[in-house]
């Protein structure tokens, strides 16, 4: 039987950030995910390494800092997966608030990052519409502008991992279900499965930490732990549209009358739009948008972008994911208001789960369970090695100049990156966004030519 000192469940974005974190500080580690690493949750987000500027209305100023800071660290230390861009903020009539408090809310955002974000503006009507003149002219009054961070979500997750993988005593497996978890008074037998030959393998382990994000509530009593229910989950839908279905050159922030917040967002030749937040009743892993979700985030567009009129034929693809907000007792069930700070819990001596939070603070979240883990295998923990650059980049760029795709890089990539299904490769290693049923080839080469050198 195979030892570790730490098992991992669960392989998006906090899964990678502990392992990375417990692989810098020589903690013997593996983690362990049913799909491909960030296939559900961590690939699904907005693309956004921000502050959360709607989180200022919930006074949560310390989230904000906290994210502001680590979005700022992130365009530093991968700029070849994310980047600053401009942000507009229009005003109408019927909007929530005035632009003085606009203007005083971005300044704020400006000053949690201790002013490192490049600084705000409010724009005129005129000098909006100059900006984006396919933008709602009835009702506005003004526009204010500040600035976020662009991420491909899914390759900082797999970068994470192929950082922690440089370590000694590390392990990271894909496409396998831990199936049961055998608790003893100092350790934990971990049993799992892989998921295509159903061959069943064992490893020991001093802690096992559950980082399984919305699906958190589902397994663990599935693992035989006394868990009580602490996920009030929400559905998350995004579409992407061909780049000339909105005349748009900047992102836009667009507020609807029900108080959500729609980001529309220029990026990877296309527009990302999104998203929604709705109550989740059915299966919740590969989830896919709705008819519904699909024509809700159409009918905002339309509104706020009359002329456009986008259909659904300029949709190229759609995608789904699951926020795993955290309940808070006494308050409401409302998804748009719950907060998205992360809680730890200890659900047996030797085991943790780390849920909630979100994306942009994975860093500093997992970083709280490193610190009372690291020691315990008398280790002296480090937390400015996370602060260093990752060292092994994917093969083929999200943004900037990309390399030609060759069978000998789709080679290398399979190799080199943990790949195992056409989905992992077209997804998440090459980051396109059209419909896998619909490509028959890429650049050239017949999708048939790609699977044959698949694993």
């Amino acid at each position: 039987m195979k030892e570790t000192q730490v098992v991992i469940v669960g392989a998006g974005i906090n899964g990678a950030g502990l392992f990375r974190d417990l692989a810098l500080n020589n903690v013997k580690v593996t983690l362990i995910e049913k799909g491909d690493f960030s296939s559900q949750t961590s690939q699904s987000s907005s693309k956004m390494l921000h502050g959360g500027i709607r989180y200022l209305e919930n006074f949560d100023f310390a989230l904000v800092q906290e994210a502001l800071e680590e979005k700022n660290l992130w365009l530093k230390l991968a700029p070849h997966l994310c980047f600053e861009r401009e942000f507009y903020f229009p005003l109408y009539n019927f909007s929530k608030y005035p632009p003085f408090m606009l203007n005083i809310g971005l300044f704020l955002y400006d000053f949690l990052s201790h002013f490192k974000n490049r600084p705000h503006a409010m724009l005129s009507k005129e000098a909006i519409l100059n900006k984006i003149p396919s933008l709602k002219s009835e009702g506005l009054k003004a526009s204010g502008m500040y600035y976020d961070g662009i991420v491909d979500d899914a390759k900082l997750t797999l970068e994470c991992i192929y950082d922690g993988l440089l370590e000694s005593g590390t392990e990271a497996l894909s496409y396998h279900e831990v199936v049961s978890v055998d608790s003893q008074s100092d350790h934990h037998i971990v049993t799992y499965e892989n998921v295509f030959s159903k061959e069943r393998f064992q490893i020991k382990a001093q802690y096992v930490v559950y980082t399984t994000g919305p699906f958190t509530d589902k397994l663990l009593p599935h693992l035989g732990l006394a868990w009580k229910e602490k996920m009030l989950t929400s559905k998350g839908i995004h579409l992407w549209l061909k780049k000339d279905a909105i005349q748009i050159e900047g992102s836009v922030v667009l507020t609807t009358g029900e108080g959500r917040v729609i980001f529309v967002i220029p990026q990877r030749d296309a527009i990302l739009v999104g998203t929604t937040e709705t109550k989740v009743d059915a299966e919740m892993f590969n989830i896919k948008a709705s008819k519904e979700d699909v024509t809700y985030l159409l009918k905002i567009l339309n509104e706020y972008f009359p002329k456009a009129q986008v259909k659904e034929d300029q949709i190229i693809s759609t995608f789904a994911g699951i926020r795993p907000l955290v309940k808070e007792e006494g308050t409401s069930e409302s998804r748009g208001k719950t907060s998205r700070f992360h809680q730890i819990y200890r659900p047996t001596h030797h085991s943790y789960v780390l849920l909630g939070g979100k994306y942009t603070t994975f860093r500093k979240m997992t970083q709280e369970v490193a610190q009372e883990l690291v020691p315990r295998f008398g280790i002296s923990y480090n937390p400015n090695l996370t602060l260093n650059p990752l060292r092994q980049h994917s093969l083929y760029p999200t943004f900037g100049q990309r390399p030609k795709i060759t069978p000998e890089l789709i080679k290398a990539i399979i190799r080199g990156e943990k790949v195992t299904t056409l989905e992992d490769l077209i997804k998440r290693r090459l980051s396109m966004i059209e419909p896998m049923e619909r490509l028959e080839e890429i650049e050239g080469i017949k999708i048939e030519e790609i699977k044959k050198m698949l694993p």
